[in-house]
């Protein structure tokens, strides 16, 4: 059977329907214009990527590859008024790894190696190695040596890269005053801290190009060299920092106290040639250092002084003219009130001159003198003196005490505060304002800084220099025989200081079984180089009295520190009598008043 044939009919492709189909005009309109947006985007696109663009995309791959590497700057050194190093930056190695690059089946010999190297456990080590990062520190501030020792394992994906560590020559003797760095190389206590934009100075930078490993390529373009952070001079002397160190550690532990501090001053200049504390601490080795070893106590502790004050009372006494040195003053039994208050001696003194008031350590005759005086005149002679304000030395954590406006004073609080009480001051701000005694009347400021050349600060003349002479006459007598402090006095030497024994103030009121025992003296007499600021806390072992727990430590302190800086000695090593001067301040004449 024969299969037939179908022929298939061609239409011309211009008869097809769809092209009979007509779009509406707005449409093709429509379509035209957007087909010509998305060319001008494209167009813009490829515009702002070639042109403006350009820069930031070149950035953005250039930082796939190119890092900026800080190049530290070396911190500057410490040093003491004599050059030694108190503080210094060493080189170490930070250790590092890149943990996806360590083997997984890193031999356990040495992983063994590297913890004792490293001085870690092997659980914390291989911890920090597995961590899923590409950068991870394994260990800060490791010697150069041990650096090295690393090294020779050829451990993939472990590196070392340079750092410093900072050193700290006297150790605890110093540790108050320098302070400490952390592992970052930024200061955290003293002059660390309150330096440390002078000592860092200012990192480089180096822009590299880094394989994905973190190995560098080369460079892309010049270095930016550190600069060096500045050294800087201590007024601090290290001799007299270790005398003063010494001799009070040796009180601390003699007397079972909680604490002390000490601070020397030069008098001519300012300067401040020994601070300590005493507990202390390591800087070089700070695992269990505790809140009680950090406290800076000659510049953040604040007390009652006692009658650390008395001398400054009879100051603006003698200076105002409501009292001379030869006024008698009726001290009585022993006992006094006032505003139905009691105030009491150690015992009966009965007429005294107010340079024996001060001999004595009377209560009641400072505030015989003190009613002699408006609230007023004593508040300004106190902040004209540097209490109820923070001291201004740039150091960190300085306290400014307390001290009430004179407004509010009951006349029972201004007596107490004519001998100490219902006050308080740091012993860095009492050691300054007994400079002001001590340098006729005009009170300077302190520094811990090296002064560069050696003219004498201006100062603020609080007292008439006549008065000032006055007043060192009686400090004298204190250490001298009849005096409450005759432990203060220095062989060879004149001196002149005031002892301070108060209550400690706990909660509400005192504690009749916590003494602040404190002295504040200087030397040589009649033209003191030296003041001395001496303070022990809570003495719970023989004396608490400020003469006897603190008075010989103010001994020993200036009498070294005079030998230290070359003074002459100015009398008999053996002979210890009443100055003349000292005399015609305690001797009573027919023609001396009487204050009653």
């Amino acid at each position: 059977m024969k299969r037939s044939t179908h022929h298939r009919r061609h239409v011309p492709f211009s008869s097809s329907p769809v092209l009979s189909v007509h779009l509406p005009m707005w449409r093709s309109k429509l379509i035209v214009f957007l087909l010509f947006v998305a060319f001008v985007a494209l167009a813009a696109r490829a515009f702002w990527i070639q042109g403006p663009g350009n820069a930031f995309y070149q950035k953005q791959g250039e930082s796939r590859y190119q890092r900026t590497i800080e190049l530290p700057a070396t911190r500057g050194k410490i040093l003491d008024r004599n050059g030694l190093v108190l503080a210094t930056s060493l080189p170490v190695r930070a250790i590092w790894a890149i943990p996806e690059s360590v083997p997984n089946d890193l031999g356990a010999g040495k992983l063994a190696e590297l913890s004792k190297l490293l001085s870690m456990g092997e659980k914390a080590l291989r911890a920090k190695l597995s961590q899923d990062k590409t950068f991870v520190y394994v260990k800060r501030q490791v010697p150069l040596d041990v650096a090295q020792k690393v090294a020779a394992l050829d451990i993939p994906g472990i590196y070392a890269r340079p750092e410093y560590k900072r050193f700290y020559p006297e150790g605890e003797i110093t540790a108050h005053m320098i302070g400490f760095t952390n592992v970052e190389d930024e200061g955290q206590e003293g002059i660390e801290l309150a330096d440390q934009k002078a000592l860092a100075g200012v990192p480089g930078s180096r822009r590299v190009i880094k394989d994905r490993i973190g190995h560098i390529v080369e460079d892309v373009d010049e270095w930016v060299k550190p600069r060096d952070g500045q050294d800087i001079a201590l007024s601090l002397d290290s001799k007299i920092q270790y005398i003063a160190y010494a001799n009070l550690k040796a009180a601390v532990d003699r007397f079972k106290a909680k604490a002390g501090a000490a601070i020397v001053i030069d008098v001519k200049t300012g300067e401040v040639l020994a601070l300590v504390n005493y507990p202390t601490y390591n800087p070089n080795n700070r695992s269990h250092l505790t809140g009680e070893q950090l406290r800076n106590r000659v510049l953040t502790d604040v007390f009652e002084p006692g009658s650390i004050m008395k001398p400054f009372t009879v100051s603006l006494a003698l200076d105002l003219h409501r009292v001379l040195p030869t006024t008698l003053v009726d001290t009585g039994g022993g006992r006094f009130t006032l505003d139905g208050a009691t105030i009491t001696d150690d015992a009966g003194f009965g007429v005294l001159t107010v340079g024996g008031v001060i001999q004595k350590s009377s209560n009641i005759g400072a505030t015989k003198i003190a009613m002699q005086l408006r609230p007023e005149e004593m508040w300004n002679m106190y902040t004209s003196i540097g209490l109820g304000q923070a001291p201004k030395v740039g150091f960190p954590g300085a306290a400014a005490g307390r001290l009430r406006p004179w407004k509010s004073w009951r006349r029972i609080e201004q007596a107490t505060m004519s001998y100490g009480y219902g006050l308080s001051a740091s012993l860095f701000q009492l050691g300054r304002a007994y400079t002001a005694i001590a340098h006729d009347g005009r009170i300077i400021p302190l520094t811990l800084i090296r002064g560069n050349n050696g003219d004498e600060p201006q100062g603020t003349q609080v007292f008439s220099a006549t008065t000032a002479r006055q007043v060192r006459a009686m400090l004298e007598s204190v250490t001298q025989p009849g005096g409450t402090s005759p432990d203060a006095a220095v062989p060879g030497y004149r001196v002149g200081g005031k002892s301070g024994t108060a209550y400690k103030h706990v909660g509400r009121g005192y504690d009749r079984g916590k003494y602040r025992a404190s002295f504040v003296g200087m030397a040589p007499m009649p033209n003191p180089r030296i003041v001395v600021a001496v303070s022990v806390d809570e003495p719970t072992a023989g004396s608490h009295f400020g003469g006897q727990v603190s008075g010989p430590v103010f001994s020993a302190i200036a009498g070294d520190t005079l030998r230290s800086l070359n003074v002459p000695p100015d009398m008999p090593v053996k002979q210890l009598v009443v100055s003349d001067d000292a005399k015609s301040i305690i001797n009573v004449s027919a023609t001396q008043r009487t204050v009653r």
